[in-house]
């Protein structure tokens, strides 16, 4: 070897061996498909190789991506245990500032191979991540007051029908009726004669009903006084005429036991009464005291009030009869005989 050449050979610093002249060809063999590292002052085998290199940088950045992730999970879990407001929480903005490097090797084959790994100084990710407020559940506030009750559904009246299905009615919510065996004249006609006894929610009697009699009765002059009559629209006697409720009063008319003939007539007590009759015989003023049977194509049949006969006048005043509309069972007894009708 000329020897200027083999002076530059021995103060190379990679030259493993500056005396024997290099194998070109294999010189190349060796940096194409070796991985051989060369060093001026480390033994081989303390020389990092170069996929050591790659290894070691690729778990650094994976090392700082799992910081970084983890950073941000911190963050949002803080940002979610925070006070509760009623109005939303501001947005969050999280940026990380760890770097992730990136490997960077650039090998250049000489005449003596020198690998050159660059690990890139300053590289910069940037990860941006805004959560949406999360609006707190707040629970439901208990009502201060008592609920409402439901209304109490009202009872279903209850309709009462003679055995011969003829005449029924309606009865008022609490009330009840029975019938017995009414009056009669041959024993052809004593299955039709029966007779209601009306009963109110404390089981005093209260009314009469009666279909299928025979009919009789006296009359007389009175002078009669209506405060209440109304239309029974279910019943129309045997010649069509029609039926109607009537509260009123009679006042007899008569001449006083032993006065001289020709004096003039004075009127009794008042005598009160609540029916259904003919509407003819509801008029106001002097007439005949009449009758409250109705001939039907069964027989007669009635249906009145009960007051107290023991107590007359009913009503002390006509101020009080006219007081006695205004209570809950005139009502009731009312409604009890405008629902009349005949089958």
């Amino acid at each position: 070897m000329d020897p200027i050449k083999n002076q530059i050979s021995a103060i190379d610093p990679l030259t493993i061996d500056p005396v024997a002249e290099p194998n070109g060809e294999e010189a190349l063999h060796r940096i194409l498909s070796g991985t051989t590292v060369f060093s001026d002052s480390r033994p081989i085998a303390a020389v990092t190789s170069l996929e050591q290199r790659r290894r070691r940088k690729a778990r650094i950045a994976g090392g700082l991506l799992l910081g970084a992730a983890a950073v941000t999970a911190g963050v949002l879990v803080a940002a979610n245990f925070g006070s509760v407001n009623s109005a939303p929480a501001p947005a969050v903005t999280v940026t990380s500032t760890e770097a992730t490097p990136t490997p960077s090797v650039s090998v250049t084959p000489t005449s003596t191979a020198t690998p050159s790994p660059t690990p890139s100084a300053a590289p910069t990710v940037a990860a941006a991540v805004t959560e949406p407020p999360v609006a707190p559940t707040l629970p439901a506030v208990a009502p201060t007051t008592a609920p409402t009750q439901p209304p109490v559904p009202a009872a279903a009246s209850q309709t009462f029908t003679f055995p011969d299905g003829h005449i029924s009615f309606t009865l008022p919510v609490g009330w009840s009726a029975y019938t017995e065996q009414g009056p009669y004249l041959s024993e052809e006609t004593k299955a039709a004669s029966q007779g209601a006894t009306i009963l109110d929610s404390a089981g005093t009697k209260v009314a009469m009903v009666s279909s299928g009699f025979y009919g009789d009765g006296t009359a007389g002059e009175v002078t009669r006084t209506v405060y209440d009559r109304a239309a029974v629209p279910g019943l129309r006697d045997i010649s069509g005429n029609p039926v109607e409720f009537g509260f009123a009063a009679n006042q007899s008319r008569y001449v006083p036991y032993g006065a001289p003939e020709g004096s003039a007539k004075v009127l009794g007590d008042a005598y009160y009464f609540m029916d259904v009759r003919l509407a003819s015989e509801l008029q106001s003023g002097e007439t005949d005291s009449g009758t409250n049977l109705i001939r039907m194509p069964n027989g007669f049949m009635s249906a009145y009030v009960l007051f107290d006969f023991d107590k007359q006048p009913t009503f002390a005043t006509p101020e009080a009869a006219k007081a006695y509309m205004g209570t809950t069972q005139y009502a009731q007894l009312k409604s009890m005989l405008l629902s009349l009708s005949y089958k």
